[in-house]
């Protein structure tokens, strides 16, 4: 059996689920797009291409075997898109929680049921059904779950809110001895510069006491504040709208001082090797147009 365990978001990797692009299926028509970022792709004809988002993917797989991590695949479902395990399910501490995602992704969930069969069944939460909530929602440090959420009256019509105002209550009574911090996330349909479709698009911790961050994603500024008073400015690298459309934040962590980044994010990994983090250079591009990188690929399952 698995002995899940997730403490933080940087702490030595040792076992995670990684998406996976083959067999993605044919692009999608504007009508079924699931985000701003794809649907701007799909009507410019430059939607990402099955077999350029396999090399990004295998490069990634590549970069986390080098560094002796267990990955496992979900079993492949033909023409379906897997890229985006985390926002099927998460794990917090020895805990993992099944995702309530769009209805239309449900299929997914069942790649990765020979995963599921070796949880204990004590550590395996299943949410009730008015729970919304996805991965890319719940950032876990130490002693805090932040928590991305949409408080918007108009919730039920925007597409890109995945997470509630049920989902963050839910965690809190499941992690009473936790601080469960919410962040309001501005969202759009339409706009994916004014889009923070899971909070790891507009914020992420890194290292032991750094995180990158983007003022603007928040509807409530005090939402930013928070992070302030918590990580401190000078431990911030702060991107704009374009660097949260670029998806710097959703780097991702194989140890505190191992990043896997995407090659372009030129500045960011500069700022990054600078404060004496190993950056790990993948393309990951082509993936980037479905507003989902590298964090959203993945689905940790045991961290040192």
């Amino acid at each position: 059996m698995l002995q899940l365990q997730v403490k933080n978001e940087t702490s030595l990797l040792k076992t995670v689920i990684l998406g996976r692009a083959d067999s993605n299926g044919p692009t999608p028509l504007a009508d079924e797009a699931y985000d701003p970022k794809s649907l701007e792709q799909i009507k410019a004809g430059t939607y990402p291409k099955e077999e350029d988002m396999i090399v990004e993917m295998s490069a990634f797989e590549s970069v986390l075997k080098k560094y002796e991590v267990n990955v496992i695949r979900p079993r492949l479902i033909p023409q379906l898109n897997q890229i985006f395990t985390r926002d099927i399910g998460f794990v917090i501490e020895d805990k993992f929680i099944k995702s309530n995602i769009l209805p239309d992704r449900a299929e997914e969930w069942n790649a990765i049921d020979f995963v599921i069969d070796e949880i204990p069944t004590n550590k395996f939460i299943t949410p009730p059904e008015e729970v919304h909530i996805e991965g890319g929602d719940v950032i876990v440090w130490n002693d805090y779950i932040f928590i991305g959420t949409y408080y918007g009256s108009d919730y039920s019509a925007i597409n890109t809110a995945r997470t509630n105002r049920h989902g963050v209550e839910f965690i809190k009574e499941l992690f009473p001895n936790k601080i469960v911090l919410d962040f309001d996330l501005i969202k759009s349909t339409t706009n994916p510069r004014a889009n923070a479709l899971h909070l790891d698009c507009c914020f992420q911790p890194i290292g032991l006491d750094k995180g990158i961050v983007f003022e603007g994603g928040f509807r409530n500024p005090n939402d930013y504040h928070r992070i302030v008073e918590i990580f401190g400015k000078n431990n911030l690298y702060h991107i704009d709208a374009d660097g949260m459309y670029d998806m710097n934040s959703n780097l991702f962590s194989i140890s505190p001082s191992v990043i896997v980044s995407e090659q372009r994010f030129l500045k960011l990994n500069q700022w990054l090797e600078n404060h004496d983090f190993i950056v790990e250079r993948i393309p990951y591009h082509e993936i980037g147009k479905q507003e989902g990188l590298l964090r959203c690929s993945t689905l940790p399952l045991i961290r040192e």
